[in-house]
Order: structure tokens, then C-alpha cells, then sequence
């Protein structure tokens, strides 16, 4: 029964993860967008830049609501569904997730109002400062989300304290600037600058195409197309950083990403495509590039990259080390406040940093001291995740990113040449791709936390340790909640977002031709 709680919660949190990072990406992209066009108008006075502001403003202010009321809710989770992770690690994961909130949110959330309601009571300047101000907060909100999340990929600057049987923070220093979280972050904001750049792209050739608000669409083209050509080829140079990083810190995660059964001698290969077989530890009908593996996963073309089979082994030694640390753990407690035998003492400090890997066997036997061999084996081959999904994933992934520049070059160069609506069928591409860089965010995501499991945080607390003690039915009812609710929530977003978009621009904010007196004639 503990096993399906564990699955449930894990449903749960990744439905209203991943539902709520469908608003997130947009919000980011779109507040940098907004920035840059009325920057335009700040310093050209030309109004249908203040027209283009206001429009896709309208489209911001829609998405940021529901942003809001389901990141609330992701929040909430870690109380509900996870409360020994909270317990165990809130020293270190509660303190970004507060400052998020003290700073970056109500700074975001405030300018926001100033943005909206401030048009004819600011200063243009004053109006522009506000507007900068929240694509700072929305991107600063961001930073703090993904130092958090960074630690649980690479737990920096913290240590595991017996007495309190909690990780504490040790290095702040050392967790703010986690070379994981900085990578995520970048490459995170990057993507959601490419999700915005191909919704304000998509969206204006759709106008183009109806031949309605010609201005306004070719204006926010040229905009999208610059601003979308320099976040995709830095997702795609940001991405391989990431990619480097798990090299060194997450190698099961690359492993299973790049289906790599055994150790690969350097110059190891890139499997372009193939069909991994778990149980036949085989991935059949692969197809491979020679070398690319190596450049792409060590940098090098003499190191090699370690397979699946090896890591197992590797990490049937870490769990009997950690074993040794649960025994000392144990033993130390069971002291109290008296004296530790100083080789209990050595033996967890030495192997302390492996108590999660005794843990992994909890699923199999209550006393991990007590688990035979076989327990062991099988624990360490649940440190392997699912290969297929992670497999295929990450090429979807990776192709609609190399999709994405070829998308913006394209209409970069249309913008420059001026023929931005010479050829309609690139412009049915522009509207119909619309959707796919939430495809592509939506399975970064998935690769990132799905390939980490069993861990909730890496090598520390399996995810099987971290739930809350509750019925199955109680996390199944939650999850039919949220089911209905969010889809009511997104049907509202769909067509809220759809209505502002079939409306337009709104006509208080004319183009300059408009806004040009007529001529009085003086009555005779």
C-alpha cells in the first residue's frame, strides 16, 4: 500500500508541476517582450508601439493570473504530500522558496499592477521603469524556483545533522551559487523566451494571414523573430551545459537519457535514434554518430562515458557503505547525549554522505542492516530509471530546440528582407507551431525529474521516503480534485486568451497614421 501512495503523490505533484509550468514559460518570455516594445515607444513616441504594448500585455495579465493561482498550489503540496521531505530538508529547500515569495513575487506582482493601471497616471519613464521591473521580478521569482530545485539535483552546502536527523544548511554561499541551479536557471529562462517568441510569432502571422492588424503583427514579427533567434540558440548552448553538468553530478540520468547499457570506450558515440530495451539491457536498431557522444557528454575524446550496468555496480557499493553509516547512525542516537565510540563516530563521518543508499532499501526490508545480498542488488537496479520515456524525450526535446532556430532565422531573415508576408505557407508553420516549444519545455521538465528518480533529492532521500502519511484514497480524491479544477481553469485561460486575440488590439491606442489631425476647413 506504501508503494501506491508513493506512486500517487508522485502523479499528483507531476500533473500540477507540469500543468503549472504550461503558464510559467510565457509569463517569462512575455514580460522581457513587453520590456523591449515599449522601450521602442519610450524612445520613438511612435503609439502603436504603445499599442503593441497594451495588446500583448492583455495576453501577459491572463496568463500570469492562473500562473499565480496554481503555483500557490505546487507550494501547498510539500505540506500535503510530502511532509518528511519538508521536515528533512526545510532548512535548506524552505529558505529559497520564502525569499521567492518575500522579494521576487511581491515585486513582480506589484509592478504588475503598476503596469496595468499606471498607463495614464506615469511618466512614460516611470511607466517603462514599472514594466522592467516585472519581466526583473518574473525572472528573479524564477531564479530562487530553481536554486531550490537545483539542490535537490546537486545537494550543495548542507550536511546531515544525527542529533536532529535533519540536512541543515552548512554553505549558503555554496547553495545560491550551485553551478546546477545556475545552468537550470539559464537555460530555464532561455526556453521561456523562445516559448513567448514563438506564441507572439505565431500569433501576428495568424493576423497576417487574415490581413487584420498588418502593422501590429509585422512590428511584433520582427520583435518575436530577433528576440526568439537569440533564446533558441541559447537553450541550445545553455542545454549542453546542463547536459555537461549531469555528467559529472547525475551519470545514471545521462546514462538512461542516452541509453548507455555499458561503459562506452573513449571516443564514445551518440545514438541518434534506437529502441531501448530495458530487460534485454540492449538498445536495438540504434543508430549512432562515432565520437559525438564524447564531445557532447565529457568534452573530450578520451574519457569514457560510464554505462548503466557499471553505475549498478558502483551503486551496490554505496548502499553497503551506507549501510555502515545507518548502523553508526543508529548507534550514535541510541548514545544520547553520552559518549560516541570514536570508531562509530569515524565510521559515520566517513560513510555519512551514503545514508540515502541504506534507505533504498527500505522498500524491500525494514531494517536495512538486515537486507541479504539479493535486497541489495535489487536496490541498487531501482537507482536505474525507465529508459525508454527519458530516451525519447530527450530527442524531442533536442530537436524542436534545433527546430526553433531554424523557425527564427527563417522569419529573422523574412523581417530584414521586409517579405514577412510574401509566402502564406510559412506563415500557417508560424501559427501551427505554436504549441510546440510547450512540448519541448514540458519534456525538459519531464527529463529532469523523471530521471532522478528514486530520489526526491540525488543520492540523499529516495522519493519512497519523502511522502506524507496518508491513505491512498485521500491523495486519489486530490487528484481528481485537481483534475476538474484545472481543467475548468484551463478551459477559462483557453478562452480568455482567444477572445483578447479574435478582439485585437484595442482602438484607444491607434497607429501614428490615425492619429494624424485632418485638415479644417473654415466654414463659408
Amino acid at each position: 500500500m506504501e508503494f501506491d501512495i508513493v506512486s500517487l503523490s508522485r502523479f499528483q505533484f507531476a500533473m500540477t508541476a507540469l500543468y503549472h509550468f504550461l503558464f510559467v514559460p510565457l509569463t517569462l518570455g512575455l514580460s522581457v517582450i513587453l520590456a523591449i516594445m515599449e522601450t521602442v515607444y519610450v524612445m520613438t513616441g511612435r503609439r502603436i508601439w504603445r499599442q503593441m504594448t497594451k495588446f500583448w500585455g492583455t495576453l501577459f495579465g491572463i496568463n500570469f493570473a492562473i500562473g499565480v493561482a496554481t503555483g500557490l498550489v505546487m507550494e501547498f503540496q510539500f505540506g500535503m504530500n510530502w511532509s518528511y521531505y519538508s521536515h528533512y530538508v526545510g532548512d535548506i529547500f524552505g529558505a529559497p522558496l520564502a525569499i521567492e515569495g518575500l522579494m521576487a513575487f511581491f515585486l513582480e506582482a506589484t509592478f504588475v499592477g503598476l503596469f496595468f493601471f499606471g498607463w495614464d497616471r506615469m511618466s512614460k519613464v516611470g511607466h517603462l521603469t514599472a514594466t522592467w521591473a516585472v519581466a526583473f521580478g518574473s525572472n528573479f521569482s524564477a531564479l530562487w524556483i530553481l536554486i531550490a530545485n537545483g539542490w535537490m539535483q546537486n545537494p550543495v552546502g548542507a550536511a546531515f545533522n544525527p542529533q536532529t536527523m535533519r540536512m541543515e544548511v552548512t554553505d549558503f554561499y555554496a547553495v545560491l551559487f550551485n553551478p546546477v541551479a545556475q545552468a537550470k536557471f539559464v537555460h530555464t529562462v532561455s526556453a521561456g523566451y523562445t516559448v513567448a517568441s514563438v506564441f507572439v510569432l505565431g500569433v501576428s502571422a495568424w493576423y497576417l494571414l487574415k490581413g487584420r492588424h498588418v502593422e501590429l503583427a509585422k512590428r511584433s514579427m520582427t520583435v518575436a523573430a530577433s528576440f526568439g533567434l537569440a533564446a533558441s540558440l541559447s537553450v541550445v548552448v545553455l542545454g549542453d551545459e546542463s547536459g555537461y553538468l549531469t555528467t559529472e553530478h547525475q551519470k545514471m540520468k545521462l546514462a538512461a537519457m542516452e541509453a548507455t547499457w555499458r561503459t562506452e570506450p573513449a571516443p564514445a558515440p551518440f545514438t541518434v535514434v534506437g529502441f531501448p530495451d530495458q530487460k534485454a539491457r540492449e538498445t536495438h536498431y540504434a543508430v549512432e554518430i562515432p565520437w559525438v557522444g564524447g564531445l557532447i557528454d565529457t568534452r573530450s575524446l578520451t574519457t569514457p562515458v560510464e554505462g548503466i550496468e557499471q553505475l549498478v555496480e558502483r551503486a551496490k557499493v554505496n548502499i553497503k557503505l551506507g549501510v555502515t553509516a545507518f548502523d553508526a547512525l543508529q548507534k550514535i542516537r541510541a548514545a544520547g547525549s553520552g559518549a560516541v565510540a570514536p570508531d562509530v563516530k569515524q565510521a559515520f563521518e566517513d560513510n555519512g554522505n551514503l545514508l540515502g543508499y541504506a534507505l533504498l532499501l527500505k522498500r524491500y526490508v525494514d531494517d536495512p542492516r538486515k537486507a541479504t545480498p539479493e535486497q541489495v542488488s535489487q536496490a541498487a537496479w531501482d537507482t536505474v530509471p525507465q529508459v525508454a520515456p527519458l530516451f525519447w524525450t530527450f530527442r524531442v526535446m533536442v530537436g524542436l530546440g534545433f527546430y526553433f532556430i531554424l523557425l527564427m532565422v527563417t522569419f529573422f531573415v523574412l523581417s530584414a528582407r521586409r517579405m514577412l508576408d510574401r509566402y502564406p505557407l510559412l506563415l500557417r508553420l508560424a501559427v501551427i507551431s505554436i504549441p510546440l516549444p510547450w512540448i519541448a519545455a514540458e519534456s525538459g521538465w519531464f527529463v529532469a525529474e523523471f530521471g532522478r528518480q528514486p530520489w526526491i533529492i540525488e543520492g540523499i532521500l529516495p522519493t519512497a521516503s519523502a511522502v506524507s502519511s496518508l491513505g491512498a484514497a485521500t491523495v486519489l480524491l486530490t487528484i481528481v480534485g485537481f483534475a476538474l479544477l484545472y481543467s475548468v481553469l484551463f478551459v477559462i485561460e483557453m478562452a480568455l486568451m482567444l477572445r483578447a486575440v479574435r478582439k485585437g488590439p484595442s482602438p484607444d491606442d491607434a497607429p501614428d497614421a490615425v492619429l494624424i489631425p485632418a485638415t479644417v476647413v473654415p466654414a463659408e
